[in-house]
C-alpha cells in the first residue's frame, strides 16, 4: 500500500560546497520524488544543536553541529509515495563506503560525517524537522 507523504532532505556543507545540488536533486525526480519547497540557508551552531537533539548523547553530536553549520545547506521538502522509505534509500547507508552503488551517499558523500544529505527517518521527525525548517 502506498500513501503520499513529505519527508526533510538536508542537502549538507560538503555537498553545497561542491556545487553538488543541482544533480543530487535530479535523484529526487528520477526516483518520483516531487520538491515542494526548498531554501538555501546558514545554520548556527545553536540551531544545528536543536535541530540534531535527539542526538545529544551521542559521541558524535558535537561534529555534527560543527559541521551542519560550517556552511551553506540547501533545505528540500519532498513528496511522493512512501516519500520517507523511498528517499533513505536513494540516500544510501550513512557511511559512504558501506552505501549501495547509484545511491546519493556512495556516489557523492566524503565519510561518514560529511555524507552530503540527511533524510528524516520516520513520519514524527519528518514532521518536526520539515515545521523546524519552514516554519510559517
Amino acid at each position: 500500500m502506498s500513501s503520499v507523504e513529505q519527508t526533510l532532505s538536508i542537502i549538507k556543507p560538503d555537498a553545497v560546497e561542491r556545487n553538488l545540488t543541482e544533480k543530487i536533486k535530479q535523484y529526487f525526480v528520477n526516483n518520483k520524488l516531487k520538491i515542494v519547497k526548498e531554501k538555501k540557508i546558514q545554520v548556527t551552531k545553536e540551531e544545528a544543536a536543536e535541530f540534531y537533539k535527539v542526538h545529544q548523547t551521542k559521541p558524535f553530536y558535537d561534529r555534527l553541529c560543527n559541521y551542519l553549520s560550517s556552511g551553506p545547506i540547501t533545505v528540500i521538502i519532498l513528496e511522493g509515495d512512501n516519500a520517507i522509505k523511498e528517499y533513505r534509500k536513494i540516500m544510501g547507508a550513512t557511511d559512504p563506503i558501506k552505501a549501495e552503488d547509484g545511491t546519493i551517499r556512495k556516489k557523492y558523500g566524503i565519510s561518514i560525517d560529511k555524507n552530503s544529505v540527511h533524510g528524516s527517518d520516520s513520519i514524527e521527525n519528518a514532521k518536526k524537522e520539515i515545521e523546524f525548517f519552514f516554519k510559517n
